[in-house]
């Protein structure tokens, strides 16, 4: 769940028009220091590169709540006090923190201050966890009201509330302190979350180069735009644009709401935007249609070229001080976002049910990745007509064989490396399936290709039913339904999501078309501009 509403962030070098003299420290903090109308709370501060605190399930949650109120031993918070602008900075423990600042308020991450935090763009699947850790907590503890109203009504209350509130009076976090500057803050950031649960490789890579295009690019387009604004540095008419882009691409790729038992036939282009790899995903997305190779940005890199578009430079990317490198970039984005997913002339108007989700129905994110580049390079090399000609046969192999996806994820792994054995297996089937060969033929081809070795065909006998249902069977038996009943376009009879799809005249208005129902037809918005143009023009040439 997202509880990172719940500590604003602060950039550790915001000074005061005097430094603050030092003073002792308190040991230990009360749950009464993190009401909203506390001194303590309205200092409280992460780092403005702190990672985002939403990492702990509702179990977590509900679990530090009663182990704080059982007086059980819970680690030390780590602060840091700004002798420049007096705010408390938590160098670790935001998430133990958060936790009780969320019981306190009452907000898990979809209450006052996260609607705020978040501009009203709470995520369905916040919404549910933020309703699940409430209940959890509503039967084991109660809520921090229900304690206040134990304390002040101890004779009518029931015991166990009493019991739990009268230990508020007498428990307390523990409190450890970082002495020094900025600099000794910020290097004791790092020191100490890299040691019992390392932070993840890619938001450890964003942290540090925070400040450059593709970092806040990547912030900005997986939160719509709301949370911690990363790019408020920049001026009002970058920051206005900045957020619109973020909004627009977000709805593109991460609208409707992902259900993981795929009960809606309306699936979002990229998955769950509130999960583990979807910042690593944007992240790769954003760099790869900006052309940002690792060298170019991260500390100590040596890495090799990755498939793509050829670089132009092997500059370094220095820090964005105006917003234009990360408009730009956003820019981008948007643009390929809208070739594959949105409503614009130039889109395919992909069916997320035969290239994003796998056999078993879950979300791919190296398959969204590896589609994206596929597109955008039949784009660069002008073969989108080639492409759509071939289009329904070429989707026909991906949904017979949707199982082929698993099994090179599984042998190369996820983002980055399985990005490039999808992306061969799609140009291989693009190169033959034109030709006329057998499906059989073009898996004889991959076998020729060491990257597409770890693809088997299945057999009847590969596979073992219980006599219940498994949840994976369900989800698989779903998305065959939404494949086999999806609509096809009239143009090139490929699946056609019904929501991005556009009404196109059979006969045309120059050759006398009506716009009545029988002379209409659903089509991509690309078969019925792009492609439609180049037919209409072979009949001319005829």
């Amino acid at each position: 769940m997202n509880l990172d509403a719940l500590i604003p962030r602060d950039d550790f070098l915001v000074s005061a028009t005097e430094a603050i003299p030092p003073a002792d420290f308190a040991s230990s903090m009360k749950v009464t220091d993190l009401e909203r109308d506390s001194f303590t709370y309205h200092t409280l501060r992460k780092p403005d590169f702190q990672r985002e605190t939403a990492n702990w399930d509702p179990d977590k949650v509900a679990e530090l709540v009663k182990s704080f109120l059982e007086g059980d031993l819970i680690p030390s918070v780590i602060l840091w006090r700004s002798s420049h602008s007096g705010n408390i900075f938590v160098i670790d423990g935001a998430h133990r923190l958060s936790a009780l600042i969320a019981w306190v308020h009452d907000d898990y991450g979809d209450s006052h201050t996260s609607t705020r935090f978040f501009d009203k763009n709470i995520p369905d699947e916040q919404k549910r966890a933020a309703k699940e850790t409430r209940d959890l907590i509503s039967k084991s503890v109660g809520s921090f009201e229900d304690l206040r109203q134990a304390s002040r009504n101890p004779d009518t209350a029931d015991e166990e509330r009493v019991r739990l509130a009268r230990n508020l009076s007498a428990y307390a976090l523990t409190l450890q302190w970082v002495r020094g500057e900025h600099d000794k803050a910020e290097s004791s950031f790092f020191k100490i979350n890299q040691q019992a649960t390392p932070i993840d490789k890619t938001e450890l890579a964003i942290i540090k180069s925070r400040r450059k295009p593709n970092a806040v690019a990547a912030r900005a387009l997986l939160r719509a735009g709301t949370g911690h604004k990363y790019w408020s540095a920049f001026n009002p008419e970058i920051q206005e644009e900045i957020e619109s882009i973020a909004v627009e691409v977000y709805d593109l790729l991460f609208k409707p709401s992902l259900d993981q038992s795929i009960r809606n036939t309306d699936l979002p282009v990229a998955g769950k935007g509130y999960s583990a790899d979807s910042l690593k995903m944007i992240l790769e997305l954003v760099n790869y249609v900006n052309n940002i190779k690792d060298e170019m940005w991260l500390e100590n890199s040596h890495a090799a070229p990755r498939r793509g578009k050829a670089a132009t430079s092997t500059s370094q990317l220095e820090n964005d001080v105006d917003g234009a490198q990360t408009l730009a970039f956003m820019k981008r984005v948007r643009r390929a976002a809208l070739r594959i997913a949105g409503n614009h002339p130039s889109s395919l108007a992909l069916h997320p049910a035969v290239y994003f989700y796998s056999a078993t129905g879950q979300f791919q994110p190296s398959a969204f990745l590896a589609t994206i580049r596929f597109v955008l390079e039949l784009t660069q090399r002008n073969r989108l007509i080639e492409f759509t000609k071939v289009r329904s046969k070429f989707e026909e192999f991906l949904v017979q064989y949707k199982y082929f996806m698993n099994q090179l994820v599984r042998q190369h792994g996820g983002i980055p490396r399985s990005i490039d054995a999808i992306l061969v297996m799609f140009q291989v089937i693009l190169e033959n399936i034109a030709t006329g060969i057998t499906d059989g033929e073009i898996i004889e081809a991959f076998s020729g290709l060491a990257v597409l070795r770890p693809i088997k065909v299945r057999t009847a006998v590969d596979y073992e039913h219980k006599r219940e249902f498994t949840r994976e069977t369900k989800v698989m038996i779903r998305l065959q339904e939404i494949l086999d009943k999806a609509s096809l376009c009239g143009i090139c009879g490929s699946r056609l999501p019904l929501k991005l799809s556009s009404v196109d005249h059979i006969l045309r208005k120059e050759d006398g078309g009506l716009g009545e129902p029988r002379n209409a037809q659903l089509t991509h918005p690309y078969c019925n501009s792009g492609f439609k143009e180049h037919l209409n023009s072979l009949t001319i040439a005829n």
